[in-house]
């Protein structure tokens, strides 16, 4: 062996001695917190899970051409709503002839859940009525004079939907109307107690006990009241809210007679706050006692509707951001004989929605 090979490989064996020692001290200063930083291990991304909004408002269009074809109206949400329980879907309505509605009862039902529903009794002997009763879904009705007249729907629990419109072919499609879907369990609980109270005690009208469980809610930061009449005493609320106004009232009335809400609308006008409203036309010539001349003579810009159909909204907005919504007229026997659903929302958003609808129908009022 030559004197070269032997010092090269001295060299490689220094060589590698000093990379070991290296790797060596690299590893201690790793091991120990070193001045060396490990690289970030970022946590696994998740995709933030989409809250469903609390409210969704459905009008109805009766002058689309959809509407002439019998589709696209709020039942069909509904309908889906209805496919798509797991536990239970319960129905309180004054009048009910949407077969598809009937339908995805008889679907839910033969899928196991409970399914029941709540009447006027003048609606029992109608053909839905009587088919759901022939699929073995329990009906019930009121068995009274006055009327069953609230408009809602409760699935698993969970959900509301409510509003002005019967589950009526021409409230779905012919009249004016709205359906709000409200995504809320204790929401849900209020209703539900109610529906209970009807269908399991028999309990209507003014024998209805004042034991909503959740009458001043939120709901996701929104705030929320749930009444129900005749027990809750709402025509004094509304008037309240009338009274509190600042800048403006704003009302569709399927039915106005109450002289109490007439009262504070001519107070407020009168302190300049702008007051406006669309009375269902043929309201104003049979309600007895209608608060339609009284408005007039106040210099209150009101009109009769002129729509096909019925303006059967039940609506007052306001400042733009209270809105009050559901089966309740603006009258005597809605807040002493009948039974009765009203929500009241403060949310700008949702008031916006039911803004627009009001001007839609109040510039078409003025004609």
């Amino acid at each position: 062996m030559t004197e070269f090979t032997t010092t090269r490989r001295k060299i490689f064996r220094t060589l590698a001695a000093l990379l070991l020692l290296a790797l060596l001290s690299l590893g201690c200063e790793l091991s120990d917190g070193g001045d060396v930083p490990l690289p970030p291990t970022d946590p696994p991304t998740r995709e933030p899970r989409p809250v469903d909004p609390p409210f969704t408002v459905f009008f109805t269009q009766p002058r689309s051409p959809e509407a002439d074809e019998r589709r696209g109206g709020p039942d069909e949400p509904l309908i889906e709503a209805i496919n798509q329980a797991r536990d239970s879907v319960d129905v309180a309505v004054l009048n009910f002839n949407l077969q598809f509605v009937a339908d995805a009862l008889d679907h839910a039902f033969d899928r196991g859940l409970r399914v029941r529903v709540v009447l006027d009794s003048d609606a029992l002997d109608n053909r839905v009525p009587q088919w759901l009763k022939s699929q073995s879904i329990p009906v019930r009705g009121d068995q009274r004079e006055a009327l069953m007249h609230n408009k809602f729907v409760i699935i698993d629990g969970q959900e509301v939907w409510t509003g002005s419109m019967n589950l009526t072919v021409s409230g779905a499609y012919d009249d004016y109307n709205h359906l709000v879907r409200i995504r809320d369990a204790q929401v849900a609980e209020d209703y539900q107690r109610e529906f209970d109270e009807m269908f399991e005690r028999g309990e209507f009208g003014p024998e209805s006990r004042a034991d909503t469980p959740y009458p001043q809610l939120s709901v996701q930061g929104i705030p929320v009241e749930v009444y129900f009449a005749p027990e809750d005493g709402i025509a004094r609320r509304l008037a309240t809210l009338v009274r509190g106004a600042q800048q403006s009232v704003d009302f569709l009335a399927y039915s106005f007679t109450r002289d109490d809400l007439a009262d504070a609308m001519i107070e407020r006008s009168r302190a300049g706050v702008s007051v406006r409203g669309v009375f269902e036309s043929e309201q104003v010539d049979s309600n007895r006692g209608t608060e339609f001349n009284r408005l007039r003579q106040a210099q209150i810009p009101v009109f009769r509707d002129q729509l096909p159909g019925q303006m059967h909204h039940k609506v007052l907005i306001i400042d733009r951001r209270v809105v009050v919504f559901g089966s309740y007229n603006f009258s005597i026997n809605a807040e002493t004989q009948n039974d009765e659903n009203v929500m009241i929302v403060t949310d700008p958003d949702l008031a916006a929605q039911f803004l627009a609808e009001f001007e839609s129908i109040y510039r078409q009022s003025q004609n």
